[in-house]
């Protein structure tokens, strides 16, 4: 071994020696103590940063605080307006049975489950309303969540999964974009209502299928769409996905949360509207927050398909189980549903669409028998332009809104006031609220094109 070999060995070996043998005063890293006086001063001086930015908590001018039942009529600070912004379509708010029903729930059980339904939340109401919209819907079963929005958003990504397919209509719901976010699927969205465009992506998927057959077998196909399109209040073309359906081999999930109880002779919805068998649509979900004027959403079916949910839908599982005085709401709400009842809100829906078709300066997006109208200014149709229409339409005691996007919605929506209709509307108040509507439009054009 060469000498200077052993020198280098020596000398490492000593170093080593050293550092192990070596006191330090105090702990690597570890800081000297603070006197009791220090940390006095260090507490004087600190100043905690805000939870949120400042100036948030203040009240939004833009927000209108409501003092009133949201019914037919709803007092907005201090002023009693015709309410045409509420999705309470069928009116079932502050009817006086309903009310007594929840009154009668609390009562018996209290306010909350404090459980999910697997862990002691499962209460006899629960039960009777599953099976109540099973029956009502035709179906096997039904399964009821406690949250409107997490019902879509947990029963998507609890059938698809990473590696499976997704198509999907480009204006669905926020709740139906975060279902399919959190399944992690290949989406394909397509544009609103264009079965072509669908078509196209069928192919192509098909393309790929043949490319790799053993993949193929393993992956799953799902259709996400809205029945009633809160976006744009038109309806899906639901008899043509079906036949794509047959066609292509996928599965139908199917959100009837805004035409559950608005569309068909029955309210059933777009099933019903299009007589279409249920049993061709592999899940239908809804929502009890519109037309049933409650708390929660449902999902129904094939006892094969609502049953993997109890395993595997997280708003399900995870979540307390719905209160189960909304549970009681729902089931009164549901006496309600008749034939006459439909019918009057389909033709106020019908008034509502014809008389706005009649003011030449907007534009009106939505289906004639849809209680969701969006309304558009031919010309500035700005956000600030819009929500000073809907002011000036609350001074005349008249309550509509513009549309309110997140900052995370996956395609841009042109801004729109979202005008909605309830059965409990009298053809003189749809009248004269509109009238009354038009002029303000008309005045702002006009102020409008005399500053310019």
């Amino acid at each position: 071994m060469p000498f200077y070999h052993l020198i280098i060995e020596i000398t490492l070996v000593l170093l080593i020696v050293k550092i192990l043998m070596s006191k330090s005063t105090e702990s690597p890293g570890k800081e000297s103590p603070l006197s009791e006086k220090e940390m006095d001063k260090l507490i004087a001086e600190w100043e905690p940063e805000p939870l949120v930015p400042p100036g948030s908590l203040e009240k939004d001018p833009d927000v209108p605080i409501i003092e009133s039942k949201v019914g037919k009529f709803v007092k907005i600070e201090g002023k009693e307006c015709l309410n045409l912004a509420t999705m309470n379509f069928l009116g079932m708010i502050g009817k006086t049975e309903i009310e007594d029903a929840a009154i009668s729930s609390v009562q018996k059980y209290g306010v909350g489950s404090c459980g999910p339904r697997g862990f002691y939340g499962t209460i006899d109401v629960h039960l009777n309303l599953e099976e109540k919209l099973a029956q009502f819907m035709e179906v096997e079963e039904a399964i009821i969540y406690s949250y409107g929005f997490s019902t879509v958003a947990s029963a998507i990504p609890a059938y698809s999964k990473r590696g499976d397919v997704i198509f999907c209509d480009m204006e669905v719901c926020y709740a139906i974009q975060k279902g399919i976010l959190a399944s992690r699927s290949n989406v394909f969205y397509y544009r609103h209502n264009d079965m072509e465009h669908l078509v196209e992506l069928l192919e192509a998927q098909a393309v790929k299928d043949k490319k790799n057959p053993k993949k193929a077998r393993v992956t799953n196909r799902f259709l996400v769409t809205e029945g009633l399109f809160f976006n744009t209040g038109q309806i899906a073309n639901l008899p043509k996905l079906v036949e794509l359906k047959k066609q292509y081999k996928f599965r139908i999930f199917l959100d009837e949360s805004y035409s559950f109880g608005v569309l068909g002779e029955n309210g059933r919805g777009l099933t019903e509207y299009y007589h279409v068998d249920r049993r061709l649509i592999d899940m239908i979900t809804g929502s009890m927050e519109f037309s049933l004027g409650s708390i929660g959403g449902f999902a129904c079916g094939s006892s094969f398909v609502i049953r993997h949910q109890r395993l595997l839908g997280q708003g399900y599982v995870f979540s307390a189980s719905l209160p189960p005085l909304h549970a009681s709401m729902v089931l009164k709400a549901m006496e309600y549903f008749n034939k006459e009842l439909f019918a009057s809100l389909e033709s106020n829906c019908k008034l509502v669409h014809d008389q706005l078709a009649a003011i030449v300066t907007i534009a009106v997006t939505g289906e004639a028998i849809s209680p969701l109208k969006h309304i558009r200014l031919l010309n500035n149709n700005t956000e600030r332009a819009l929500k000073t229409i809907c002011n000036r339409a609350r001074e005349n005691k008249i309550a509509i809104t513009t549309s309110s996007y997140t900052s995370t919605e996956l395609f841009k929506k042109e801004p729109s006031i979202r005008l909605t209709v309830n059965s409990d509307l009298t053809a003189e108040e749809i009248t004269a609220s509109l009238s009354t509507i038009a002029t303000i439009i008309s005045q702002y054009n006009s102020e409008r094109t005399s500053s310019e």
